[in-house]
């Protein structure tokens, strides 16, 4: 299973977590997502440090900080075709 955790800082963001979520959701069931909310979460700064701008994370290891709806679709599928080979 792909994980995908999203940084959002501020509510700008909360776009990029409906994206996200309507993506995932065409994965049936093969990504989980994890959603944190800078001033309310604050697991997320000893894993990923500081985060001043809206973040994705895919497996704890590759982040994205310049999202667009393409950016988002193809990390996440390059993430699922890791895991199937």
């Amino acid at each position: 299973m792909v994980s995908v955790e999203f940084i959002n800082t501020c509510p700008c963001c909360d776009e990029y977590v409906t994206i996200i979520r309507d993506y995932i959701k065409s994965k049936e069931g093969k990504v989980s997502l994890k959603v944190y909310y800078a001033g309310k979460d604050f697991d997320y700064i000893r894993k990923y440090g500081p985060v001043n701008k809206g973040t994705m994370i895919i497996d704890g290891k590759k982040k994205y900080d310049s999202l667009t709806t393409p950016v988002i679709h193809n990390a996440i599928d390059e993430a699922m075709s890791e895991v199937a080979s």
